[in-house]
């Protein structure tokens, strides 16, 4: 083949994660907020905010684990056997957010439980996204092509740090798009929350940023090997970019800055996840060339994909784009 299909297609199911996490992990922020948000109508406000799209945020989520699945299946049967609990928390909190969201609109008496439901839906969610990201990073052991570790292994001090850590920074998210999209009394109280929420997010990548390269010497080589440790460097001078914009916007009060300074810090933080996983898959034995389908497949998949991710990209943009402005409570959008 005239391209490495193998690695062109990693690098499409990694976008489609990264998108799916920086767009869905806002309005599974405001979820998880909910129970701070005291006014319930501050609270039809942020739902409000994300109603228009947030179904449609999750269709990144259904590509990237529908194109695993089919272009890279070795890696899809080790991953989802190794962390079959965490996966089904998730779509647990999934399921469980997106009725609570349905159902708290046409009810009174029980408007409140439904509140909860979303809020917990997108908690457990977050919480077991991070757990996931966790076990995956401190590595999955894979004998004769196969998951050969316990149905424990995914649970370990890193996986909750890294689960905590990912509540925390959808937090961040959450509360930096509602000071995007609302204004008076809840804008005010988002501004406070995410001057707290950047303090938390920051120190646990910084502390999850320290312990990582640590848990295989070939993500310590990628860090602190010559010349590799020279070009990764870049990585923690653009973190150190995006938490001084971060720390501009919500000192300055400019609505737009803490949300897009809180996706670039989500972005690299990924940037720097692939650089400790590369040429890796499945860590710390499984490679993109070993989990992928035949190269057959990946062309045939490919054109279907060539027509999909587009027209998927289009609606996107063009319902934020319709959906652009603040939220007025009694209006909507204007």
């Amino acid at each position: 083949m005239i391209f490495d299909l193998a690695f062109i297609w990693a690098g499409v199911i990694a976008f489609a994660i990264l998108v799916y996490v920086i767009l869905d992990g806002f309005d599974l922020g405001i979820g998880i907020l909910f129970p701070l948000i005291r006014r319930e109508r501050d609270r039809d406000t942020a739902m409000n905010s994300v109603a228009p799209i947030w179904d449609g945020n999750e269709t990144w989520l259904v590509l990237g684990g529908g194109g695993l699945y089919a272009v890279f299946p070795q890696a899809y049967g080790v991953v989802l056997t190794a962390l079959y609990a965490p996966i089904i928390a998730m779509l647990i909190g999934l399921i469980f957010r997106g009725v609570a969201f349905e159902f708290r609109w046409r009810t009174t008496r029980w408007k409140r439980v439904w509140d909860w439901s979303f809020a917990g839906g997108s908690l457990v969610a977050a919480f077991a996204q991070g757990v996931a990201l966790g076990a995956l990073v401190q590595g999955i052991e894979v004998a004769d092509r196969a998951y050969a570790g316990g149905n424990w292994d995914w649970l370990s001090p890193f996986s909750l740090l890294t689960g905590a850590a990912i509540v925390v920074g959808y937090a961040l998210l959450g509360s930096g798009w509602l000071i995007l999209k609302t204004e008076g009394a809840l804008r005010e109280q988002s501004y406070r929350l995410a001057r707290v929420l950047a303090l938390g997010t920051v120190g646990l990548i910084g502390l999850i940023s320290l312990i990582t390269p640590f848990l295989n010497p070939v993500y310590l080589g990628r860090w602190f090997s010559w010349p590799a440790g020279l070009y990764s460097a870049v990585v923690p001078a653009l973190v150190l970019w995006a938490v001084w914009y971060l720390y501009k916007g919500l000192t300055e009060r400019r609505d737009a800055l803490p949300f897009l300074a809180s996706l670039a810090l989500f972005v690299l933080s990924f940037a720097g996840l692939g650089i400790s996983f590369y040429p890796y898959m499945v860590p710390p034995s499984l490679t993109i060339w070993d989990a992928a389908a035949p190269d057959e497949s990946l062309a045939f998949i490919g054109w279907g994909a060539l027509f999909l991710i587009p027209v998927i990209l289009a609606y996107t943009s063009y319902s934020y784009w319709v959906f652009r402005g603040k939220v007025d409570p009694e209006q909507g959008y204007h």
